[in-house]
C-alpha cells in the first residue's frame, strides 16, 4: 500500500462509494470508484451532458505573497503577470534553463501582492521557492485548501441558486464568496473542455460542500472518478504531464525534455516576453521541432487506440499514441499523438498499429476534437 504524505478530507467519502485511493502527486486520489467500462462511460457522459463533481485536491496549491510576488511568478512562468488583473487567472507554462517544459499551472491573482499558483506533478513549487530566495516574498504550499471541480453544462444551474452572479463569471474569472454557508473561492476553470467551476475551500468545509453540491444537483450531478479526466482531456487538447511527454515516451538518443513548440503550448508565452527561466533557449528552439503533438482520428472504426500504439505513414514509423478515447456520445475514436513534423498535418493518411498488431486506418487531425471554437467552455448565462 502506498504511503501518502498528503491527505484529502474527502477520502472517506470516496471510500464509501468504492473509491480505491491511489497515489497522485503524493495524495490518495480516487482514480476509480470501480474499474468497469460502464462506470467510466457514465462519468464521462455525465460531465459532457449534465455535471460531475471531482476531488482534485491533489493539485499543489501554492500561495505567493509579498511585494516581490509578481516578480517571482513573472520569472518562473511564461506569462506577463502584470497583465493579470485581480479577480482573474491564466494558464501558464514553466520551463527549465534549457527551455524545456517541466510543469504547467494556473496563476490566480487574488489581491494586491497576493497570488495563488496551482500546479500538478512537475517542479513548479521548487522553481517558485528557488526564485523567491532573498526576495520580499513568501511561498507557501497550502494543503488545507481543498479543490473540488464541478464540471458540465448543468454545473452553473447547481451553483446559481446559491451564488448570485455566477452566470456572469467569465472564463478564467474568479470570485470570493459563500457556498452553503462556507467561505469559498470559485474559479471558472477546469480540465475538461466543458463549462465548469473549481471550488476552493478549507479542509474542514470540504465534506459539507461536497455533500450539498450532490444533494442540490440531484440527478443532474454525480461524483466522478479522477481517471475520467483522461477521457475528457483527449478530445479537448489538454495535455497531462508527464503522460504526453518524453518522460513517458523517451527519445532514443537524448535526455527527456520537450519544447513548447513541440507540445503546441507556445501560446502560453506572452507576446515578446523575455526574462523568464529558459526564455533564450525557448526562442532558439523554434523551427527545430523533433516531433509535434497532434490529433489522430480513426477513419472507419470505433476501437480505442491504445497507449504506446505506433503510428505509420507511407510504411514508415512516424510517431506514437499517448492516450486514446472511443466516444459513443460523439461517435468517434480519437487520440493525442507525438508525430514527426512532416506527418503532423491535417488530412495525412495514417495507420495505427496497436500493441497486439491490429492495424487501424486513421488520419491526422487538428485538435481539439470537441468544442473546437471553445464556445461551450467560455459561454455565459
Amino acid at each position: 500500500m502506498a504511503i501518502f504524505w498528503r491527505h484529502s478530507a474527502l477520502a472517506h467519502r470516496h471510500a464509501e462509494i468504492g473509491g480505491e485511493l491511489e497515489d497522485w502527486n503524493g495524495m490518495g486520489t480516487a482514480w476509480f470508484y470501480d474499474h468497469t467500462p460502464e462506470r467510466a462511460k457514465a462519468d464521462y457522459e455525465a460531465i459532457r451532458t449534465k455535471a460531475g463533481l471531482m476531488d482534485v485536491s491533489g493539485l499543489k496549491k501554492v500561495h505567493v505573497t509579498g511585494p516581490d510576488a509578481a516578480y517571482v511568478i513573472d520569472r518562473v512562468t511564461t506569462r506577463n503577470v502584470e497583465k493579470i488583473a485581480p479577480g482573474r487567472s491564466t494558464y501558464a507554462s514553466i520551463l527549465n534553463s534549457d527551455g524545456k517544459f517541466i510543469d504547467d499551472c494556473i496563476i490566480y491573482h487574488l489581491a494586491v501582492n497576493s497570488w495563488l499558483v496551482v500546479h500538478g506533478t512537475g517542479t513548479g513549487m521548487e522553481q517558485l521557492t528557488s526564485v523567491a530566495a532573498a526576495k520580499n516574498c513568501t511561498v507557501l504550499m497550502d494543503d488545507d485548501l481543498h479543490d473540488m471541480s464541478l464540471q458540465g453544462p448543468k454545473s452553473v444551474d447547481i451553483l446559481a441558486g446559491e451564488i448570485p452572479g455566477i452566470r456572469d463569471l467569465a472564463y478564467f474569472g474568479l470570485m470570493q464568496t459563500r457556498l452553503f454557508g462556507r467561505d469559498v473561492m470559485i474559479s471558472r476553470t477546469g480540465y475538461t473542455g466543458e463549462r465548469g467551476y473549481e471550488i476552493f475551500c478549507r479542509g474542514k468545509d470540504a465534506v459539507h460542500i461536497w455533500d450539498n453540491v450532490l444533494e442540490k444537483g440531484g440527478d443532474d450531478v454525480r461524483p466522478t472518478q479522477f481517471s475520467t479526466l483522461d477521457m475528457l482531456r483527449i478530445e479537448s487538447y489538454l495535455l497531462f504531464y508527464p503522460g504526453d511527454n518524453s518522460e513517458t515516451f523517451p527519445f532514443d538518443d537524448e535526455p527527456c525534455g520537450d519544447t513548447l513548440w513541440e507540445l503546441g503550448l507556445d501560446f502560453t508565452v506572452s507576446p515578446d516576453k523575455e526574462g523568464f527561466i529558459g526564455a533564450e533557449n525557448h526562442y532558439a528552439s523554434k523551427g527545430k521541432e523533433r516531433f509535434k503533438i497532434f490529433g489522430v482520428k480513426l477513419s472507419d472504426s470505433m476501437e480505442q487506440m491504445e497507449m504506446f500504439a505506433r503510428v505509420h505513414a507511407d510504411g514508415k514509423d512516424v510517431g506514437v499514441i499517448t492516450y486514446g478515447l472511443s466516444s459513443e456520445l460523439n461517435n468517434y475514436s480519437v487520440a493525442i499523438a507525438r508525430l514527426s513534423p512532416e506527418a503532423a498535418k491535417a488530412g495525412t493518411k495514417l495507420t495505427v498499429v496497436q500493441p497486439d498488431g491490429t492495424e487501424l486506418a486513421a488520419t491526422a487531425e487538428e485538435m481539439p476534437f470537441y468544442d473546437q471554437d471553445k464556445s461551450i467552455r467560455t459561454a455565459k448565462g
